[in-house]
């Protein structure tokens, strides 16, 4: 379940900075959208990086898996 969550979170930093590249061409930075962008990327990486050490902490997934 905890390596599910982690591959959308993933690709939802991905969709993030791909919009926020979007709205910058498009809008050429004078609107708020690629700071708003920017800070849902901030976010989102955040949860990510948390829901990893927990799935560290847990023991979900290993950082050097045995045979």
């Amino acid at each position: 379940m905890l390596k599910i969550a982690i591959v959308i979170l993933l690709f939802a930093v991905i969709v993030s900075l791909f919009s926020g590249l979007f709205f910058l061409i498009h809008d050429g930075g004078k609107t708020r959208r690629v700071v708003n962008t920017l800070a849902v990327r901030v976010a989102l990486s955040v949860l990510l990086i948390a829901l990893l050490l927990i799935a560290i902490w847990s023991g979900s997934i290993t950082l050097n898996p045995t045979p």
